[in-house]
């Protein structure tokens, strides 16, 4: 501890000018670790991420002891690591730098979303007041290319009729099966197919769709707004977590909450206060609860209930 303290003290007693420099080098490299760990937080590239770490403190521990043989192997492992991250994760990563470009025009962007979810809130309560299923799949960090079964491109404006006209069923309408998929505001695909939850806890009332949208939601970032044709009720999945009976003005605040999350400041009132409380069910518990709506000043409490 002495060391450390000394080695501080060593630090912060050089010039001013070296010292900014240094300080102001180690917090761009910790920004950058945060985004790229909020790039692939709750998505498969997290998984990746921690299987790679442990592999490199077996391949440390491995040398620290002798274990010339397991040190050899991983060495050789970890040589082609980087190559192996870039080929897997090429889609994300091409997707994360057009972000980074996109940066100075954020406020054309959450205009662009929010008119978005107002056409998906809008298209979802007429199928409920119908009673006519719909699966509507929001694309976030994470593509959700390698995790579904293609359908239809279609690439269009995110609309009320457009979506209530896709989920119509009919014979002639062979996409109101599957879901559609919005990417970066648009209606990219319609008639894909999700995989389904692999959890065995799941109330049983949940049909295909319902599990279809928990099972994305698991795999990746993606929100997932869910129409019952049983119930003719709305439901929203992230994280796993599936919120259901959500109103219009629930399902705005809620879609608002997990994208557009904002600081809390000194003076905010407690998420608890601000949100309302509807029936939620978690993947890994699958036994229907009271929990939270939500919303934006409670989002970060709402994504990592279960």
């Amino acid at each position: 501890m002495q060391d450390v303290l000394l080695g501080i003290q060593a630090f912060f007693a050089r010039d001013v000018i070296l010292v900014s420099l240094d300080l102001a080098d180690i917090g761009l490299v910790a920004f950058v670790i945060y985004r790229l760990l909020l790039l692939i937080r709750g998505t498969r590239a997290m998984q990746m991420a921690i299987g790679l770490a442990l592999v490199f403190v077996v391949h440390q521990a491995a040398k620290r002891f002798g274990l010339i043989t397991v040190w050899t192997v991983l060495d050789s492992a970890l040589t082609y690591a980087v190559l192996i991250v870039v080929v897997i994760f090429q889609n994300d990563i091409r997707r994360a730098l057009m972000r980074v470009g996109r940066r100075p025009f954020l406020r054309a962007r959450a205009e662009r979303d929010t008119q978005t979810f107002e056409e998906v809130i809008k298209a979802a309560t007429a199928l409920a007041q119908k009673r006519v299923g719909a699966l509507i799949v929001f694309e976030r960090d994470a593509a959700l290319d390698e995790f579904i079964e293609p359908g239809t491109e279609i690439d269009a404006t995110v609309s009320k009729e457009l979506l209530y006209g896709i989920f119509l069923p009919s014979f002639e309408n062979p996409l109101h099966d599957g879901a559609v998929i919005i990417r970066e505001g648009r209606v990219w695909q319609a008639g894909t197919f999700l995989p389904l939850t692999a959890s065995t806890k799941l109330d049983r009332a949940f049909g295909t769709r319902h599990r279809a949208a928990i099972g994305i939601s698991e795999e990746t970032d993606a929100v997932v707004v869910v129409v019952s044709e049983e119930r003719g009720a709305i439901s929203l999945c992230f994280n796993g977590n599936i919120i259901r009976d959500l109103d219009a003005g629930s399902l705005r605040e809620a879609l608002l909450g997990l994208f557009y999350r904002r600081p809390k400041r000194k003076g905010d009132r407690e998420p608890s206060a601000t949100i309302k409380t509807v029936r939620t069910t978690s993947a890994h518990d699958g036994v229907p609860e009271r929990a939270s709506t939500p919303s934006s000043s409670g989002v970060e409490e709402a994504e990592e209930a279960s």
